[in-house]
């Protein structure tokens, strides 16, 4: 059976009222946002707290990186602070793994998902200039230390950065990509309605990586209009494709709906079709 898991609502404004919900929708982790103040790599890194009140449930957590993480800025201050950011992350996953041990899988690895940043463009009459993609070599220079770092901090732990799609990756991230997945420590996700709403345009690149594939963001959507994050059952997706894909790959998968009614509905589709207990 799949593990499923939800992410951290903005209408539950503590961990707790999350806990709760995620306790009686039968789900099995929180995907603790980053970009909330409350999950903010100095409330992580009070894991005592965080594991006593997961002990109590039965769940476990995986983390989301902040989405304006950007480990390869121009400015050394800026990317020296993110990469900061994901040393201290890092560390708090480690602490977290026994909750994964115990409520989880051990064999699937505990996953800090993580956003690639597009950086800036430069708007000439005729054109958009990606700055990434002019300065490819500092670029990939950045990626080359963060895929260093992540080793080091990571070392044997069963800790994996993943990277997830969001509205099409430029080439020149492909092949920053493509070198992080070189390292053991970086795997892929799989967010299926961001690649809905872009009409797909990222899927031959993620099936042919399948086998980096450990973690999912599971939600419908449509092509046209854009719209993801909605209840399944509510797009256009062929959801049972999806998931029976993450169930060969045994990869974990969040419910990533953003309120509470599509979340409590999505967990009513899957239960319907046996998919959860």
């Amino acid at each position: 059976m799949i593990q499923f898991g939800m992410p951290t609502l903005i209408e539950n404004d503590t961990l707790q009222k999350n806990i709760d919900l995620c306790s009686r929708l039968g789900l099995r982790f929180i995907e603790l946002n980053m970009n909330f103040p409350e999950y903010q790599t100095d409330c992580l890194e009070n894991t005592d707290a965080l594991i006593r009140a997961a002990e109590q449930a039965g769940i476990y957590y995986t983390i989301h990186l902040d989405e304006n993480l950007n480990i390869a800025d121009f400015n050394r201050l800026v990317s020296d602070a993110y990469l900061e950011t994901v040393r201290r992350t890092v560390a708090a996953a480690r602490n977290l793994l026994p909750l994964r041990n115990r409520f989880g899988d051990s064999s699937r690895p505990l996953t800090v998902n993580m956003h690639m940043h597009h950086g800036i463009y430069i708007t000439l009459p005729d054109r958009k200039v990606q700055m990434y993609e002019r300065d490819f070599n500092t670029y990939m220079q950045s990626f080359a230390a963060f895929r260093s770092l992540c080793e080091e901090w990571i070392g044997g732990d069963g800790i994996r950065i993943a990277v997830e799609n969001t509205d099409g990756f430029r080439d020149y991230e492909k092949k920053a990509i493509d070198f992080l997945l070189e390292s053991p420590v970086f795997v892929l996700t799989w967010d299926i309605g961001h690649s809905k709403a872009v009409r797909e345009k990222d899927v031959p690149f993620i099936l042919e990586r399948r086998e980096w594939l450990k973690h999912f963001h599971i939600h419908d959507g449509t092509e046209d209009p854009p719209r993801n994050h909605l209840a399944l059952g509510d797009g256009e997706i062929d959801l049972a494709e999806r998931l029976r894909l993450a169930e060969q790959l045994q990869a974990r998968c969040v419910l990533e709906t953003k309120t509470v009614d599509a979340l409590e509905r999505s967990v009513a589709w899957l239960r319907e079709r046996g998919l959860i207990e």
